[in-house]
C-alpha cells in the first residue's frame, strides 16, 4: 500500500466562499461557561423553548403508523402544498394554487435554490445587512455578488433607508432579498416601504426573495393596517418568491418543514433541483404540516406563544434598559430585541464588539449575539449592537439576567 503522508485533501475552491452562523460559535462559548457551573442566560440562538403542538406530534405519530415513510413527489404532497397555498392566501389575500407551492426541509433550501434558479456568475443581490447571515454566504458560495443595503435607527426602531437601497441597483442586479419582520432587528416594514420596494423592482425589472419566517409572531402594537405582503401590491405576484417556514410559528425547529411559493415558472425549477439533491422532504413530516396549517389547535399554539413572548419581551425590554449605556430597541415582530450598546463599550474602553460579548459572557452569564453575527458590516457604521433572543428563556431566567448584567456593567459609569 502506498504512502499517505503527501495526500493532500482535494477540496473545492468554492467552499472558500462559503459562510457559516456564527451564532453557534457562541452557543459553544456559552456552553463551556455553563459545564463549570456558572449559570448561562441564553439569549443568543433563535430555538424556541415551546413544545411543538401536541395536535402536530400526533398527526406525525399517525402517519408513521400509516405507513408514510417512502418517497413522494419532489415538490411536496399535494395536500401540503394546497394547505399551505390556501394559507398564504387567506392571510395576505393572494392567488396561489398548489401548482405554486414546492415543499423545502425548512426555510434554508429556498435560498440557495433561489439563487441557483436566477442568477448567473457575476449577478447582484441586494441583502439587508445587519440580516439573516446565509444570505450573503450563499451568493458567495454560487459566485453571485452580495450587496448590502442598510436600515436607520429611529426614535421608535429601525427603518428602511430606500436611498440607501436605490442606490445599489445596478445593470447586473437580480433581486433583492427582503425579510419582514426581520432577524436580528424585528423590522416591521410599513406600507410605504412596500410600495417603495414595488416600485423600484418594477422600474429596475428586480425579483423580490421574501423570507416571511416571522409574520404569525407579530405583538399587538403592531399597526394591522401596515400588515401587508409585498407579493400583494400590483405587479409584484409574478416577481415574488415567498420562503415559509413551520420552524417559528409552530415551535418546529428541528423537524425541518418549509415552502417557497411564488410564480409557477421559477417553482417549477426549484423542484427540479429538489429531485437532484434531496429528491423531496421526510414524507410524514409533511403529513404533520398539514395538520400544523390546518388544525385549530395548532392555531390556538400559535396565538398562545405569541401571548407569552410579548411578555417576555416587555419584560426584557424594561430590564435593558435599566443597565447603563444599554438602549434597548422595543420590536413590534420576532422574538429578537436589538440593543445599542455604543456608550456601556466606550465606558469599558472597549472597541472590539466581539471582546465586549466575551467579556460580559464570562463576567455574568449573559450570553448574546452582536452585529458582527448578521452580515459583513457597512462602510461607514459607528454605532455598536446587540441581539437578544427571548425565545429559548423564561421571564423568570430574564429578571435574573438582569441581576447579573445591570450590577457588572454599572460599575463603569
Amino acid at each position: 500500500m502506498g504512502s499517505v503522508a503527501n495526500f493532500h485533501e482535494p477540496l473545492a475552491e468554492r467552499l472558500g466562499r462559503l459562510g457559516t452562523e456564527t451564532a453557534y460559535a457562541v452557543a459553544l462559548e456559552a456552553g463551556k461557561i455553563k459545564d463549570t457551573g456558572k449559570t448561562v442566560y441564553p439569549f443568543h440562538i433563535g430555538d424556541l423553548n415551546f413544545r411543538t403542538p401536541k395536535v402536530v406530534v400526533d398527526a406525525c405519530k399517525q402517519a408513521l403508523d400509516d405507513g408514510f415513510t417512502g418517497y413522494c413527489p419532489a415538490a411536496g404532497i399535494p395536500s401540503l402544498r394546497a394547505a399551505l397555498a390556501d394559507h398564504y392566501n387567506q392571510v395576505f389575500g393572494l392567488e396561489y394554487s398548489a401548482s405554486n407551492v414546492s415543499i423545502q426541509s425548512g426555510g434554508k433550501p429556498g435560498i440557495g435554490k433561489f439563487l441557483m434558479c436566477v442568477c448567473n456568475e457575476g449577478d447582484e443581490v441586494l441583502f439587508p445587512s445587519p440580516g439573516y447571515p446565509i444570505y450573503e454566504s450563499m451568493a458567495r458560495f454560487l459566485n453571485t455578488k452580495p450587496v448590502p443595503y442598510c436600515y436607520k435607527e429611529t426614535e421608535d426602531g429601525f427603518v428602511l433607508d430606500i436611498e440607501d437601497l436605490s442606490s445599489k441597483v445596478t445593470n447586473r442586479t437580480k433581486a433583492i432579498f427582503l425579510n419582514n419582520f426581520q432577524n436580528p432587528m424585528g423590522v416591521a416594514h410599513t406600507r410605504h416601504e412596500f410600495e417603495d420596494i414595488a416600485a423600484l423592482c418594477i422600474e429596475k425589472d428586480l425579483l423580490v426573495f421574501s423570507d416571511d419566517p416571522y409574520y404569525q409572531i407579530v405583538f399587538s402594537d403592531f399597526p394591522r393596517n401596515d400588515f401587508l405582503h409585498i407579493a400583494k401590491l400590483p405587479g409584484m405576484l409574478s416577481r415574488t418568491i415567498c420562503d415559509y417556514t413551520f420552524s417559528k410559528s409552530f415551535a418546529m425547529t428541528g423537524w425541518r418543514l418549509g415552502g417557497v411559493l411564488g410564480p409557477k415558472w421559477l417553482i417549477d425549477q426549484v423542484t427540479k433541483i429538489n429531485t437532484n439533491d434531496e429528491a423531496c422532504t421526510t414524507h410524514f413530516v409533511q403529513v404533520a404540516g398539514v395538520t400544523a396549517l390546518t388544525d385549530p389547535a395548532a392555531a390556538k399554539f400559535t396565538k398562545d406563544m405569541v401571548s407569552d413572548l410579548e411578555e417576555r419581551r416587555d419584560v426584557l425590554y424594561d430590564v435593558l434598559n435599566e443597565v447603563p449605556g444599554f438602549k434597548a430597541i422595543k420590536p413590534k415582530a420576532t422574538f429578537y430585541m436589538v440593543c445599542n450598546v455604543t456608550e456601556a463599550m466606550s465606558k469599558m474602553e472597549i472597541t472590539d464588539i466581539e471582546k465586549f460579548r466575551s467579556k460580559v459572557l464570562s463576567n455574568t452569564g449573559v450570553s448574546f449575539c452582536t452585529r458582527a453575527h448578521f452580515g459583513t458590516p457597512i462602510a461607514g457604521e459607528t454605532e455598536m449592537y446587540v441581539r437578544f433572543a427571548f425565545s429559548g428563556v423564561t421571564v423568570d431566567q430574564i429578571k435574573a439576567a438582569g441581576k447579573s448584567l445591570k450590577p457588572y456593567i454599572s460599575q463603569f459609569f
